[in-house]
């Protein structure tokens, strides 16, 4: 059979044929964009501050004197505008391309909230017309020398999170979790998604994880022990962080005042998944 191949895939009838092609989901950038690294940060579940973790994720790298960028895939329930305080239409390049809206640190956000007349106005669009505009978010927008950049994905393992994985070049991504037990099932489900599409898990970071007493310092655990650490060591992701309940850093990130009171969270976490 190999001897009559044409090697024209679109016409082959011939299944498990070694030369078929794959289909080609990428999208690329416009000539006015540059990306090094693309981080995704996803959740199997919604309300576990997968927004939250991006945008301190994001606020470390700046520190660093990184190019940063955040591209806020969550078309449905965009967070990254309200953590960073940020508002307005984004201007035009060339009549075509959409200039980012900067934080106050120079952190470049594109978010669907910047194109809504108001804020709180919701995305009722299905599936298809959601994943077209996060291509969008990476192709029509100048994204200028970005050392990294990070993609806060909607919770699950449905069409936006498939469209990141396959149409942008993700080089590895963060699960963002809650110390439940429930929950280990839900970070397996992003963790064999992320495994199907060749993409590697840098790290998971476990959110609402400890209070930390004002009086003595002891960590109290109101969701029970963490397990963090073994579901880590169970499907082979090496690095882990804890986040505490903060009612601190939760009223800045309500007020868009992320980036003058992150501190040093996920200080850490970040140079290991970065190195």
């Amino acid at each position: 059979m190999a001897e009559e191949c044409t090697h024209d895939c679109s016409s082959c009838g011939v299944e498990g044929c070694g030369d078929r092609e794959k289909p080609d989901f990428r999208v690329y950038l416009n000539e006015h964009s540059k990306v090094k690294k693309v981080i995704g940060v996803i959740s199997g579940k919604g309300g576990v501050g997968k927004s939250m973790v991006t945008s301190l994720l994001a606020v470390q790298a700046a520190k660093k004197g990184l190019k940063t960028a955040v591209l806020d895939a969550d078309i449905t329930g965009p967070s990254i505008p309200k953590a960073f305080g940020l508002a307005g239409i984004p201007s035009l390049k060339d009549d075509k391309y959409m200039i980012p809206i900067k934080s106050k640190e120079g952190i470049d956000t594109m978010s669907v909230n910047y194109l809504l007349q108001n804020q709180t106005d919701p995305v009722v669009w299905r599936g298809p017309v959601i994943a077209g505009a996060v291509k969008q978010f990476w192709t029509d927008v100048v994204w200028e020398d970005e050392d990294i950049m990070f993609v806060d994905m909607p919770p699950g393992t449905g069409d936006v999170t498939l469209t990141v994985f396959q149409s942008l070049p993700v080089d590895g991504v963060v699960i963002v979790t809650s110390p439940q037990e429930l929950v280990g099932m839900i970070v397996e489900k992003a963790a064999k998604m992320a495994g199907m599409m060749n993409i590697p898990v840098l790290g998971i970071v476990e959110n609402f994880s400890y209070i930390k007493c004002p009086d003595c310092g002891k960590l109290i655990r109101p969701f029970g022990e963490s397990h963090i650490k073994k579901l880590a060591l169970s499907y082979g992701i090496p690095n882990t962080a804890e986040l505490p309940i903060d009612a601190a850093l939760a009223s800045a990130c309500d007020a868009g005042e992320i980036e003058s009171a992150a501190g040093d969270y996920l200080k850490e976490f970040f140079e290991l998944i970065t190195k």
